[in-house]
């Protein structure tokens, strides 16, 4: 089964009981194993409006549900958190991006793989080293600790604790 690598985030409510909940949800898909699931990261919103800190993590699902349906069951988790789209990069109750997913490369009306812009976030590289320093990104090679250690980014990840 391919290895897809997830980065989710929160910075309405209660954040930590959010991704929590996302975390049980993610448990539960059909046909999915949860193999690892990051520390909690605290971080800077990057990009949109002016809004409060995220709460971030990453998670790695081992699965035979293909991307295109599987990005689905990840809106169906977002939705039941109470994600609206309202704006762009703005404010948000639970964000869940699909980073990679195996060795697959696609782009989509829905859905591009790796995610275009992961190489540029260190609120997703930081927690995806945690958990696996050594995958790699299907497009450019380099390990997930090679894109940390290129990626220009300097916005605070701070490790959190509940």
């Amino acid at each position: 089964m391919p290895l897809v690598a997830l980065s989710l985030g929160s910075n309405l409510g209660d954040r930590f009981e959010t991704l929590e909940t996302a975390r049980t949800r993610l448990e539960s898909l059909p046909d999915t194993k949860l193999s690892v699931f990051s520390s909690y990261y605290e971080t800077e919103p990057v990009g949109g409006p002016e809004q409060g800190m995220f709460l971030n993590a990453t998670a790695l699902l081992e699965t035979s549900i293909k991307p295109e349906p599987l990005l689905k069951m990840l809106q169906d988790i977002e939705n039941a958190a109470g994600r609206k789209r309202l704006v762009h990069w703005g404010p948000r109750t639970l964000d869940i991006d699909m980073l990679i997913y195996g060795d697959v490369r696609m782009e989509s009306d829905t859905l591009t793989l790796p995610h275009p812009h992961m190489n540029q976030r260190r609120f997703v590289l930081v927690p995806l080293v945690e958990i696996a320093p050594n995958l790699v990104h299907p497009s450019s090679g380099l390990t997930a600790r090679e894109l940390l250690a290129k990626c220009m980014d300097q916005s605070d990840v701070i490790l959190w604790s509940p």
